[in-house]
């Protein structure tokens, strides 16, 4: 008898544990913290916007909605450790001719559920495909930066019925760096970061992952990286045969410096996976998150894309 009831206690401290890995926010108190950041920020862009939050099977997800719902839909999502008015505040002038639906991506620092899904698996795509479909968005233009374009090569390769065209910005799961030089410079001091709360830890990898940044980017992944569980897990990469069954038009934007997604490295990769590469740009000297000219210069190709149609 008392050798079940232990064996109960040890399932469900074990449950507890899993169920506290699952969870995105460490606790409520950081979970407020981040979202009064994310209020902040949405003010300060000074934009009209409707928000929506969507019943998905893989959790409720917030969307942004930034323009004339006559427009075409343009679908933003953005990377790890983002939300929604990060990426919006990167693409200022999208919704002069393009309805921009900005997604909080799940389990990240924003206002969506916090349910992790697989990365290996084709949960990301089906997700982002459910988005669209409860969204009824047609002939969609994606825009995927990071983690964000991992999401976006998922739902190509799920369906891409109703994707019209995807840009990829410094995407995850095409390539992947260096390990041992993404530990060295990124992973030691972020530990670091995360034990001892220390800024000067914190400002090491910003300088390794960022272009440039403000002091509002800085307060906002401090608090991420202090406040949520970080999926650490290794990143996957597109297999060449999923890749060759994609027919959607593709427009990568590789970033010549960036340690974890080597630009000129990915660019070589696309042309070998992607036979429907529309254009690669390699966005000189920029790291992971690129310039906000570098911004500006991407945002100008995908207007001009719709501009030409």
């Amino acid at each position: 008898y008392h050798q079940s009831i232990n064996h109960q206690l040890v399932l469900s401290a074990v449950e507890a544990s899993k169920d506290k890995q699952h969870m995105f926010f460490k606790s409520q108190e950081g979970k407020s913290k981040i979202l009064s950041l994310y209020n902040r920020k949405l003010k300060e862009l000074n934009i009209d916007y409707s928000d929506k939050l969507v019943d998905t099977k893989f959790g409720k997800t917030n969307v942004l909605c930034v323009g004339d719902t006559n427009l075409p839909p343009l679908v933003l999502i953005h990377g790890t450790g983002g939300c929604a008015p990060q990426i919006l505040e990167s693409f200022p002038n999208l919704a002069s001719q393009y309805c921009v639906y900005a997604v909080d991506v799940l389990a990240q620092p924003n206002k969506s559920a916090e349910n992790r899904l697989d990365m290996k698996s084709l949960d990301y795509g089906k997700w982002l495909l459910e988005l669209i479909i409860k969204l009824r968005l047609k002939e969609v233009t994606l825009v995927g930066f990071s983690f964000g374009g991992l999401i976006s090569l998922k739902a190509l390769e799920y369906n891409e019925t109703p994707i019209k065209q995807v840009f990829l910005i410094a995407p995850v799961y095409i390539v992947n760096g260096n390990p041992i030089m993404n530990v060295w410079k990124m992973f030691i001091p972020l530990k670091k970061f995360i034990k001892t709360n220390n800024q000067a830890y914190i400002k090491k990898v910003m300088d390794v992952l960022f272009s440039e940044y403000d002091g509002f980017a800085l307060v906002f992944m401090s608090t991420v990286f202090q406040n949520c569980n970080m999926d650490f897990s290794p990143l996957p990469v597109i297999s060449k045969k999923s890749g060759k069954n994609i027919k959607t038009p593709i427009t990568i934007f590789a970033a010549e410096k960036d340690i974890m997604f080597p630009g000129k490295k990915m660019i070589k990769r696309a042309k070998q996976v992607f036979p429907s590469l529309e254009e690669s740009v390699l966005l000189e000297g920029s790291k992971h998150v690129p310039h906000l000219k570098d911004f500006k210069e991407i945002e100008e190709l995908i207007l001009s894309k719709s501009e030409s149609e």
